[in-house]
């Protein structure tokens, strides 16, 4: 992948990042809770950026390559905005898969037109692979390596806002965050089933808001690079999801798996 010759100016970044600026304004409403998540969009957007950044340097990556991955992560959620003025909720399985919705408005807009075919193939299957369960086994070194990235920096900034969310008082909290699930007690089986075996939970088998936060909790096993775990350790994301969960036996052992997971 290191080997690969990527070659993406600092007025590409700046173009893509005043559209993006432009684009996100044009949703804009007079209730102030729907104007709140867009504002959340764009924000976890704009922290994504950062945390790719970081996790680059770290690796090692030359400004180039960090350029790419920064602009997978600037356009890696665009499809939200669109999603949410359309369906008024970020729930795909409501409304409709946000990274093929963000793919079919880059195209619209064109934006990646000045780049050669190469690049602008993995910042889209990039994309496309963001939010998937896993990623294809068929792809090449390179696009794998970039949707790895960005799928480490979108977790670490998505536990950084729910987490947060969960220790507001009951009044400020955001159901838009907690995807509108009920906040009933126990947990599904599935979900226990599938972080006992270290799986990433499908969320097809998310009935509460418990199963949700468990499912949050296992994406330690879908964590792919050294900097992106220190970042989880040092800010203690995974005891926080425990934090606000229920006293059960099969809770605990559903964090002793993981703690020694992540911890390894």
């Amino acid at each position: 992948m290191r080997n690969m010759q990527i070659s993406i100016s600092e007025k590409s970044l700046t173009d893509l990042k005043n559209w993006f600026a432009n684009y996100v304004h044009t949703f804009q409403y007079n209730e102030p809770e729907k104007q709140q998540n867009i504002d959340l969009k764009k924000d976890h957007t704009l922290r994504v950026c950062k945390e790719i950044s970081n996790i680059g340097n770290q690796l090692g990556l030359n400004d180039d390559q960090l350029r790419l991955a920064e602009i997978i992560a600037l356009l890696h959620d665009i499809g939200r905005f669109e999603q949410y003025a359309r369906y008024d909720t970020f729930r795909d399985s409501s409304s409709e898969n946000h990274a093929e919705l963000g793919i079919r408005i880059i195209e619209k807009f064109g934006l990646l037109k000045s780049f050669d075919n190469t690049i602008k193939n993995i910042i889209l299957r990039a994309i496309k692979y963001h939010n998937r369960l896993s990623l294809p086994l068929e792809e090449s070194e390179t696009c794998l390596f970039y949707s790895k990235l960005i799928r480490d920096a979108d977790k670490l900034d998505i536990w950084k806002v729910v987490i947060d969310n969960y220790y507001r008082h009951e009044e400020n909290k955001n159901g838009a965050l907690e995807l509108e699930l009920p906040d009933t007690p126990g947990f599904s089986e599935e979900v226990y089933n599938e972080l006992i075996n270290k799986n990433i939970v499908n969320m097809k088998h998310i009935r509460n808001l418990n199963d949700y936060k468990l499912l949050q909790a296992g994406w330690v096993f879908d964590i792919n690079f050294q900097p992106t775990l220190d970042c989880i350790k040092k800010r203690r994301y995974i005891e926080l999801i425990q934090g606000v969960l229920p006293e059960s036996k099969k809770i605990d052992k559903v964090f002793e798996v993981i703690h020694a997971s992540y911890l390894n």
